[in-house]
């Protein structure tokens, strides 16, 4: 099994945006309302958008290949890039998406392994992300490898306001 992580660049964007809209209708469709999708991913998914926060030196994306085929991405958020005021000392994950067929293979982890490589190399004391109260498998995921929540936020799809668990956790000095 070869596993390769890629910082994203520019001329990734096409593809990012591709990967964005599948790993996430994928994985949320079945729970919201048409209407509520396609909203959500034209809002947060366009060309326009993507462009712009690759472009943020705050925020990095990194694509992770399963045998040379892409499997996912991460995206992380330090700074005023953050979705929430948790200070200098923290890095946001605000991003893990894993497609369909590459998930239960140990992917998530990686991504999470460099997530910290990221914020040890930025001095910080804790990372941090929000995940739907109703996605269990990726809460259970996030307990399992040490994160536990601290707070709730309000994300909204489309019309609909949802709640999302923030978990935390602290990184070793």
């Amino acid at each position: 099994m070869s596993i390769i992580i890629n910082k994203c660049s520019y001329e990734d964007l096409q593809t990012l945006q591709q990967i964005s809209v599948e790993t996430f209708n994928d994985t949320f469709k079945h729970q919201n309302s048409p209407e509520n999708m396609k909203s959500y991913l034209e809002k947060a998914f366009n060309y326009n958008q993507l462009e712009k926060e690759l472009n943020n030196v705050c925020s990095e994306f990194f694509f992770i290949f399963l045998n040379e085929e892409l499997a996912g991405y991460l995206k992380v958020n330090i700074n005023d890039s953050q979705s929430e005021k948790t200070g200098d000392e923290s890095l946001e994950i605000e991003r893990i998406y894993i497609r369909n067929k590459f998930q239960r293979k140990g992917l998530g982890k990686y991504l999470i392994d460099r997530a910290m490589e990221v914020a040890m190399i930025q001095n910080k004391k804790m990372i941090w992300l929000g995940v739907w109260e109703k996605n269990e498998k990726a809460i259970d995921f996030y307990k399992k490898i040490g994160f536990v929540q601290t707070g709730a936020h309000s994300f909204y799809m489309g019309d609909e306001e949802q709640i999302d668990f923030i978990m935390t956790k602290t990184l070793a000095t």
